[in-house]
């Protein structure tokens, strides 16, 4: 069973949710989820002592979290990934994300990282039902 922490990344079947982009980055396009342009104030709950446990909260924040804008590039393109966000568990796991891989493609917390080139061509392929399977 995944928790908070373990750095895994859950199997299953997860849906697309929704996603960031950097407009300093990545330019903008009519893509098939719903993408908001990211902001140095966008961050995303990891305390499971928090109410926004596993949401999107606006920093500064309290608790830990992860911060959305990176200098790093990791997130200059994310999708969230449907895991433990309805019904929301604490110390289930937060911010598990489809987003860019490093250079060495490094393992990331727990979320599924692609080549940004991968990432930007798969994007506009995706439909609002489209699922990722992880094994």
């Amino acid at each position: 069973m995944k928790f908070e922490g373990d750095h895994a990344t859950p199997a299953g079947t997860f849906r697309l949710l929704a996603g960031f982009f950097r407009a300093d980055k990545i330019q903008h396009q009519p893509w098939p989820l719903p993408m908001r342009q990211a902001k140095k104030s966008d961050g995303w709950c990891d305390d499971p002592r928090l109410g926004a446990y596993n949401r999107r909260v606006s920093l500064p924040c309290r608790g830990s979290h992860e911060k959305i804008w990176r200098t790093d590039h990791l997130y200059d393109l994310v999708i969230v990934l449907d895991y433990n966000i309805h019904p929301c568990r604490k110390n289930r796991g937060s911010a598990i994300f489809l987003h860019c891989a490093r250079p060495d493609f490094a393992p990331t917390e727990g979320c599924v990282a692609l080549r940004p080139e991968d990432l930007r061509r798969l994007l506009p392929r995706l439909a609002k039902k489209t699922v990722l399977t992880i094994r």
